[in-house]
């Protein structure tokens, strides 16, 4: 298969949030009608994710949240999205950017859409308290600083059209 230059996955995927945050600006200027409802699932460690510290350590990696009757302050921007809702009895404001979300439902009408997360930029080593900026990462270290690592030999790649018998992986 061809390498794509252009990155159409990225590219697919930039256009469905743009979906999502779209229904959202609908939702924050007219706010929900008929048997509209979203069911919204993200990544809680996603760099710019801000919710409390008792929900992070409850959802270390994902969490889902559902706008339908108890929900205020919704605030729609081109790359997040500010909601209010209630847990355990307290108010609380989460912020989302969009390239945390991992999925959108719509229940009312049966409409969804799964996007991928880009593991590499959704595993800050700091998670991001609410109402503190994030801290710049740090320097990569100079090679005066860098440990010196064990090269690790490297790994056989299979010759393409190899053939490969099952037979090894199969119970006896």
């Amino acid at each position: 298969m061809a390498k794509d230059y252009i990155g159409y996955q990225a590219l697919t995927d930039a256009a469905l949030r743009g979906v999502v945050r779209d229904a959202l600006r609908r939702v924050e200027a007219q706010g929900l009608i008929g048997s509209h409802h979203f069911n919204l699932t993200f990544k809680t460690h996603f760099p710019g994710v801000e919710l409390p510290s008792f929900l992070r350590e409850q959802y270390p990696d994902e969490m889902t949240i559902i706008l339908q009757h108890q929900f205020w302050g919704l605030k729609v921007s081109d790359d997040k999205f500010e909601v209010a809702l209630t847990f355990r009895k307290l108010p609380a404001t989460l912020v989302i950017p969009f390239a945390a979300l991992t999925t959108f439902f719509d229940p009312g009408v049966q409409f969804g859409l799964q996007f991928k997360v880009t593991e590499d930029v959704a595993r800050p080593s700091r998670p991001t308290p609410v109402g503190q900026p994030q801290a710049a990462p740090p320097a990569p270290p100079t090679d005066e600083e860098a440990p010196a690592a064990e090269e690790e030999p490297p790994k056989p790649t299979p010759a393409q059209g190899e053939v490969v018998s099952l037979d090894a992986f199969r119970k006896k």
